[in-house]
């Protein structure tokens, strides 16, 4: 008897060391007198009053952008230096911009622009940091809140968002832009359209050589945050239009995650370089690497190198039952022929083993052109913002204000896109084991099927 109890308590141990138990993630409850923010809306505004705070190199940008969205005024500006407040202040009285108020000397400075009452939209462009506190007291002081990407950077954080989201009642969107490109628009379109069939398996990316850029950061803040934090700290740009492509917190969502990292080689030589110290503990590795299961079977594959010598890339690629897409380092699609029998083109000389024409390419771009593009495409690319993508995340962001409609991405999406600094951090310190991804509507995931943007 003995020695049968010593046989199954070694074939547990055996099992226990062999199978890799997610590692679980807390998920809180919400608090009482809330509900969920699915589809969300607010009373809708007229003149949506915009107050930017930060204004470095996105930030003076976003306020040049938001001189050309009809039905918005940039009603206050903010930055902790003085000379940048005054370098945008100039900008904004050449073009007529008159009464605009101006906030900075102070580390706490921003609270002042939160504050102030004849605002309904604060515009966080400041360093990762700060974006969540940002976030949380402009809301709780009633107003909606936008904030750049990543927008919250530790799971306390994102809650928090969420958690006064729901309470408050206010928008609470992340400014991905990369979700309103031309070519990731007009597959998901497509994709809406069924023209790949069912989606199984999304790509994406940032991989993004930054040694012409990391000097551009106000006090290092970017290197610093690499070298002391590890994980995919900057998943949001591949991650945002996979989570799109596969309805996530429409109908399906993200159930576990593991990462895995190289060894940190060119991020020491930075910070050598930069500040003439040796660096012995870099902690976030060159190439980073996260694989994402779904409830419904599919799955994501995010990467996120930004010290390699390597072509820009978002990756953005989808293999569906019915056909394909990628857009780096080719845009190309491939079908099933037979699939395009319903569009414009000719297919019958097409195979499901090689990407079609470009001419066909552009046809089926032409044919399955985003309803959002076709309205503004033209004055986007004439206002610019990465090509006009950021113009058209600002436009509709406060179309959406204007007509009282939910917003293109919720403070849900701006939870899922974020986790993953916190998420892939504990994977990769537990030797990539795999990590359960927080529910964080609590059970609303379901609840809305496909997703849609409200036009």
């Amino acid at each position: 008897m003995k020695r049968l109890t010593y046989i199954l308590l070694f074939v547990v141990a055996a099992v226990s060391c062999t199978t890799k138990v997610p590692i679980c993630v807390e998920t809180p409850k919400r608090p009482a007198g809330q509900e969920d923010a699915v589809q969300m809306t607010a009373p809708a505004i007229d003149t949506v009053r915009v107050g930017f705070i930060g204004l470095g190199m996105r930030g003076t940008s976003a306020v040049s952008r938001y001189l050309h969205i009809p039905g918005a005024k940039v009603a206050a500006i903010c930055d902790i230096e003085p000379e940048r407040v005054d370098k945008v202040m100039k900008r904004l009285e050449r073009s007529g911009q008159t009464q605009v108020k101006a906030y900075s000397g102070s580390a706490d400075s921003w609270k002042q622009l939160c504050e102030q009452e004849d605002l309904d939209l604060v515009y966080v462009v400041t360093d990762w940091k700060n974006h969540a506190k940002m976030g949380v007291y402009a809301m709780e002081q009633g107003k909606h809140v936008a904030i750049e990407v990543p927008a919250a950077m530790t799971l306390d954080e994102i809650w928090a968002l969420v958690n006064t989201s729901e309470r408050t009642r206010k928008h609470c969107m992340q400014l991905e832009n990369c979700v309103y490109d031309f070519f990731e628009l007009t597959t998901l379109n497509m994709a809406q359209k069924g023209l790949f069939g069912e989606i199984l398996h999304v790509e994406g990316s940032y991989i993004h050589n930054l040694e012409e850029f990391w000097g551009e950061y106000w006090n290092n803040w970017r290197l610093d945050y690499n070298k002391d934090n590890r994980g995919d700290v900057y998943p949001t740009h591949g991650l945002g239009p996979a989570c799109q492509l596969l309805d996530i917190h429409r109908g399906d969502r993200m159930k576990t995650l593991v990462s895995m990292d190289t060894k940190a080689v060119r991020g020491p030589q930075l910070v050598e370089q930069y500040t003439g110290e040796k660096c012995e503990d870099f902690k976030n590795g060159d190439h980073t690497l996260t694989m994402i299961s779904t409830e419904k079977g599919k799955t994501i594959l995010i990467q996120h190198d930004v010290m390699s010598p390597r072509p820009y890339s978002r990756m953005y690629q989808l293999t569906g039952t019915n056909g394909f897409a990628n857009k780096y380092p080719v845009q190309q699609y491939c079908f099933r022929p037979e699939r395009l029998a319903e569009t414009e083109v000719n297919y019958e000389n097409l195979s499901m083993h090689s990407a079609v024409p470009s001419d066909v390419k552009e046809q089926l771009m032409q044919q399955y052109k985003h309803p959002i593009h076709q309205e503004i495409e033209e004055i986007a690319k004439k206002v610019g913002g990465h090509g006009g993508m950021d113009y058209v995340m600002d436009y509709r962001l406060i179309h959406c204000l204007r007509n009282g409609l939910p917003l293109d991405m919720d403070v849900y999406d701006l939870a899922e896109w974020c986790c993953l600094p916190e998420l892939t951090r504990i994977s990769l310190e537990n030797d990539n084991m795999p990590v359960e991804v927080p529910d964080f509507t609590r059970g609303a995931w379901n609840k809305v099927q496909g997703y849609r943007h409200a036009l």
